[in-house]
């Protein structure tokens, strides 16, 4: 997708959002979420959205959210005011291509059904990988394409709206998995009918330097 079609999309998008694809989507992101509270430390959020994750970090975690529509975002910022969420330290508008972090900055990135609806998410990922401390964790929860099956069908079918629709339908899980710097920790599917895929990947320590 292009960046003008993701603004589009998502400005579409957030007036309802929480009630369509956000409900449609509680499961996963809780998942998230609640391995994230786990770990601690400074955290990194790519594609906030209107921000229906952040009251459930736990208070031990300093949370950054970037996403590239204002619209979302204002709604993130309204939620941040309303239940005076002082751990989510940052919620900044932000292309994920290039992200303005440091290198080994977060503890944990996560990001929450972006990857698909994302121009170059090849880039987004392993900027993700960038801002990420060695030892750290990248979190990602998608809906990944299935290979086989009447699934897998319909979501070819449903590949050319991608525009409309503000996501890929058929999006490769391979497209995310191309980084030296990650490796797999953990790849489990989950409801409803095991169409998204929690994955977490680990940012492999550095060698010593020659």
């Amino acid at each position: 997708m292009e960046l003008k079609a993701v603004g589009t999309s998502y400005r579409r998008w957030a007036p309802v959002y929480d009630q369509t694809f956000g409900a449609l989507t509680r499961v996963g992101r809780a998942k998230a979420v609640r391995h994230v509270n786990t770990r601690q430390g400074k955290v990194l959020e790519v594609g906030v959205g209107t921000g229906l994750a952040l009251r459930h970090y736990a208070n031990g975690v300093e949370v950054t959210g970037i996403d590239f529509s204002p619209e979302m975002l204002r709604k993130a910022r309204a939620k941040v005011t309303e239940h005076r969420l002082s751990h989510v330290t940052e919620l900044r508008r932000m292309d994920a291509r290039k992200l303005d972090f440091s290198d080994d900055t977060f503890d944990t990135v996560v990001a929450m059904y972006l990857v698909s609806v994302v121009p170059e998410p090849e880039k987004v990922v392993a900027e993700m990988a960038r801002v990420c401390k060695p030892g750290g964790e990248v979190v990602i929860v998608n809906h990944f394409a299935r290979d086989e099956g009447p699934l897998a069908r319909l979501e070819r079918g449903f590949a050319p709206f991608a525009d409309l629709l503000g996501w890929h339908s058929d999006f490769a899980i391979e497209r995310v998995l191309g980084s030296e710097d990650l490796e797999i920790v953990e790849r489990r599917r989950f409801p409803p009918f095991g169409m998204f895929t929690f994955l977490r990947l680990r940012k492999k320590p550095r060698g010593p330097l020659v």
